[in-house]
């Protein structure tokens, strides 16, 4: 399963991406507001760091406005994924923009109808937003279940990327129904690297080594 960071914070992207844990970037205008500055500079960068896909979102809401802005963001990199939401004017962009071998992400996807749609309408990626639905007492995995056994009925090459992602555990249940790609928040991935044993057992090494170079002061590793 791909890893996907959901951020425009070129310092925690710059932070995973030399652990060699991530397979792409999602962003979105909300991400890219919350960091400040100027947006295009971010997407120039994250465009060069990261060397898979990255995800930059369309703000106009109607079709001829997604389309122009969709070319404007390819220019930032061939690795630029243009990412539409699940609207008609959407879906009639994603058709457009992959005919012209533009791939798409169709973003906020709450359905398995909908997700089935977006494939359809040839994205390369469906989003869909499984925290959100956790929020209204809704399965947001069970919908994950769906689309994967409706993509796999039909062989679909529609890639699954598991958004609104709140805890470690979410990314457990994605992989095991077997979603292609989970999408992060940073604190997500930070949580995921980190268990009380590691650390406990970490500490206890350290100590057992100054231990052994006190009665061994020339030992040397």
């Amino acid at each position: 399963m791909k890893i996907f960071l959901d951020t425009a914070n070129l310092d925690s992207i710059k932070k995973f991406n030399d652990m060699g844990l991530l397979d792409g970037i999602t962003t979105n205008p909300s991400l890219m507001s919350k960091e400040g500055g100027n947006p295009k500079d971010a997407m120039e960068e994250i465009t060069k760091i990261i060397k898979g896909d990255v995800s930059l979102e369309v703000v106009s809401t109607e079709y001829s406005g997604m389309i122009e802005e969709g070319k404007r963001l390819r220019e930032y990199g061939d690795n630029v994924v243009v990412k539409v939401p699940m609207t008609p004017d959407g879906l009639k962009a994603s058709k457009s923009l992959s005919s012209e071998g533009i791939p798409v992400n169709v973003t906020l996807i709450f359905s398995a109808n909908q997700a089935l749609l977006a494939a359809k309408s040839g994205a390369k990626y469906v989003s869909p937003f499984i925290g959100r639905l956790d929020d209204i007492g809704q399965d947001g995995m069970h919908l994950i279940k769906e689309i994967k056994e409706i993509f796999s009925n039909y062989n679909f090459e529609t890639q699954i990327l598991v958004a609104s992602v709140r805890h470690p555990v979410h990314v457990v249940d994605a992989a095991k129904i077997g979603a292609d790609v989970v999408t992060l928040p940073p604190a997500v991935l930070d949580k995921m690297l980190q268990h009380p044993l590691t650390k406990i057992g970490l500490e206890n090494f350290l100590s057992d080594w100054e231990k052994l170079k006190s009665e061994n002061p020339d030992i040397k590793i």
